[in-house]
């Protein structure tokens, strides 16, 4: 039986792009769908048939191991469960949720009774504990981000590395030179969660390789003007913010800088990189490169079921990033001859007065 891997190397695209053209969960060129159509159609693939083939003797469930800790964003967190369980249903599994903080002993409850026939891995840590059960275990198991250490896994993720690089590209293409990059809270950081570790090594690199002034502020949730005064204080003259940070920080950084006197973009640009839209709340006004479960579950789902009916599959399927403008980067200012319209401007209350 044909799997998904063998669609892409007929089709010579990659998974994700496969995924995409049977599932209409992202646009493509029609030529590639063509390509990739007529590919699945020459193999006979069909990917809802692992589902039948495997029903008389699997449990039909695909465990999803998504712990909640005490910073948790709830609202991402639920949209990649949800589109987790959305991928898994029209595949044909029904999906189980293990949300224990300690997420090794649910992960390892899931092994030792095989409720699931696979296992969905979100949250990723750089030095995950799971990493070892799913190479010593028997269910099939996919990750959606990647830990330091992927050799034998199988893991699905956006390429934050090139979507960063993008970002700054942007950035430097319009004349910015001092940077500042507000990642997540130090209780996220300190946990080792993956991607925030990944996007501040890519920022740092390809700052240095371009020539750009670069400093990392990482505020609390509720420090959105506490990070502008470390900006202010330790790099006076930045004109760019790339923003990689929670939800409430990001949603404070455009009041906090217009009561600063400074506009976006006139004044400073903004670019939020790998941070996930949530359709239930408003959408930051930034440019930016969105971390959309849309694009990255339904593939880890593909590769989950491949899995399951014995395919070989890739370690790493990264998810190539798409900038998406919102008119919130421009021309970086002359700070030498305005310098009081940079983040070396006055306090709120200063302006006030």
């Amino acid at each position: 039986m044909a799997t998904i891997a063998d669609v892409a190397r007929e089709a010579g695209v990659s998974i994700s792009t496969v995924s995409y053209a049977l599932s209409g969960k992202r646009s493509i060129k029609s030529e590639t769908r063509e390509r990739v159509l007529a590919a699945a159609a020459r193999l006979r693939y069909a990917p809802d048939a692992y589902a039948r083939t495997l029903a008389s003797r699997r449990s039909h469930i695909v465990a999803v191991t998504a712990p909640l800790h005490p910073d948790t964003d709830h609202y991402a967190h639920m949209a990649f469960a949800m589109e987790v369980t959305m991928a898994a249903r029209a595949s044909g599994y029904d999906t189980l949720l293990l949300v224990d903080d300690d997420a090794y002993a649910g992960m390892d409850r899931a092994e030792e009774t095989s409720l699931s026939d696979g296992m969905i891995v979100l949250d990723v840590s750089a030095h995950d504990e799971r990493v070892e059960l799913a190479r010593k275990g028997s269910t099939p198991t996919v990750f959606i981000g990647l830990p330091e250490d992927t050799e034998g896994l199988t893991c699905v993720d956006l390429d934050f590395e090139a979507g960063m690089r993008l970002a700054i590209d942007e950035l430097v293409a319009q004349g910015h030179s001092r940077m500042a990059l507000v990642t997540q809270p130090p209780s996220v950081l300190k946990r080792e969660s993956n991607y925030p570790l990944r996007v501040r090594a890519e920022f740092e690199r390809h700052c240095a390789a371009r020539g750009v002034d670069a400093i990392v502020v990482a505020p609390e949730p509720d420090g959105a003007s506490a990070a502008l005064d470390e900006i202010a204080a330790q790099q006076p003259g930045t004109t760019a913010l790339l923003l990689n940070t929670v939800s409430a920080v990001a949603q404070s950084i455009g009041p906090e800088l217009a009561s600063r006197g400074i506009s976006i973009p006139a004044d400073v640009s903004v670019v939020a990189v790998g941070m996930t839209p949530m359709a239930d709340r408003a959408p930051l006004p930034f440019d930016g490169i969105p971390l959309d479960p849309r694009l990255t579950c339904p593939v880890a789902v593909d590769l989950l079921v491949a899995r399951m009916a014995g395919a070989e599959i890739p370690e790493v399927t990264l998810v190539a990033p798409v900038f998406e403008s919102r008119g919130t980067v421009g021309p970086a200012r002359d700070v030498a001859a305005d310098a009081a319209r940079t983040l070396a401007a006055a306090s709120p209350r200063e302006v006030a007065e």
